[in-house]
């Protein structure tokens, strides 16, 4: 099950090539004027670089973190892993969950010693107990991975006329199968995150500098955000959590029966709703495990630089092009260095 595990270790990786080390300014978009400017006897006119940077702009930021997230985030894959890396899963998974909801006694004890013969006639059946369930799963994996490498904020970028400037995270942007969605949190009881006394300076060649700056996030809520809202309709239209997502893909009757004719004791239908149960459960872990990441801001350090754009020529900035940010990411005191983020912006 190799190809499966490395698939799904992505899954609920949302993170990061981030933290511990000092923000480094990134490399100058460019000179020359601020301009666009052509090549091969400059037919194309330069944009005009603007006067003052003062405005209220529409900011994306895009950020890939898509690998090694320190801490608590890092083990929330461990429960979707755990569904599909052994020889005998994905039933003996399945198995684990129906039995950690049969009531003690000699049913629940016979099966659980009988786990590994019962898994591998299960196994034998798959066809019928879970046809779709290792391509289901194998499927939200690579689904989230996706959002992983583009997670993006939306923002708002508010800058005086001396530069100082308030930027304001307004919800997130996902990127799945060329499918780009954006998600606002006050239509998820998410509050905006605020970021007061930055500093935005316009150099007279265009070039465009946000000063060293923190935004925490609440990574769990995002994580929920995207599995419930946009992995999982993807998947399967139906659901609308991954508990949906497991009962359709998982034949419980069939499980029930199977079982029952493997070990000869107890009845179909106990079994069948032992295994309703566990795949409820088996959901709800890993949500929980979701939730626990909460117990830590995921938190930016970054710095930027961009390309302020005059578009009318009214000496306002009206865009801002080719943004990128450095810096670190940091979760429950660990990290490492930011990998690639890029950022563009438009005047409201």
């Amino acid at each position: 099950m190799t190809t499966t595990s490395l698939s799904i270790s992505l899954l609920l990786a949302l993170g990061a090539t981030m933290a511990g080390c000092a923000a480094q300014p990134v490399e100058d978009p460019g000179e020359g004027g601020g301009g666009s400017g052509g090549e091969g006897g400059g037919s194309s006119e330069p944009e005009p670089v603007p006067l003052t940077p003062e405005g209220r702009f529409a900011v994306t930021s895009d950020f890939d973190i898509a690998t090694n997230m320190p801490g608590t985030a890092g083990a929330v894959i461990n429960g979707i892993i755990s569904a599909t890396d052994d020889a005998d899963d994905p039933t003996h998974w399945i198995l684990d969950q129906l039995v950690a909801q049969l009531p003690a006694g000699s049913i629940k004890n016979t099966l659980q010693g009988s786990i590994p013969f019962v898994s591998g006639y299960l196994n034998d059946r798959l066809l019928d107990v879970a046809p779709d369930f290792v391509g289901r799963v194998v499927d939200l994996g690579d689904k989230f991975g996706q959002v992983a490498r583009h997670f993006g904020t939306l923002e708002t970028l508010e800058i005086s006329a001396n530069g100082a400037a308030t930027k304001t995270v307004t919800g997130v942007q996902f990127t799945v199968d060329q499918l780009e969605l954006s998600y606002a949190f006050a239509d998820y009881n998410m509050d905006n995150v605020s970021v007061p006394n930055l500093t935005v300076t316009l150099e007279k060649t265009g070039k465009l500098t946000v000063s060293d700056h923190k935004v925490p996030l609440s990574y769990g809520k995002i994580l929920r955000l995207a599995i419930d809202e946009m992995v999982i309709p993807m998947i399967d239209p139906t659901a609308t959590n991954l508990e949906d997502v497991l009962k359709g893909v998982v034949n419980c009757q069939a499980v029930g029966q199977y079982v029952y004719e493997a070990i000869d004791i107890g009845s179909p239908s106990t079994f069948e709703q032992a295994c309703k149960s566990g795949l409820k459960f088996g959901a709800q872990t890993i949500y929980a495990q979701i939730d626990r990441v909460n117990q830590s801001a995921l938190e930016f350090g970054i710095n930027g630089i961009a390309k302020g754009v005059d578009k009318n020529g009214d000496g306002k900035m009206d865009k801002i092009q080719t943004g990128a940010w450095a810096g670190t990411l940091t979760y429950s005191g660990q990290g490492a260095p930011l990998s690639m983020a890029t950022f563009v912006g438009a005047r409201e």
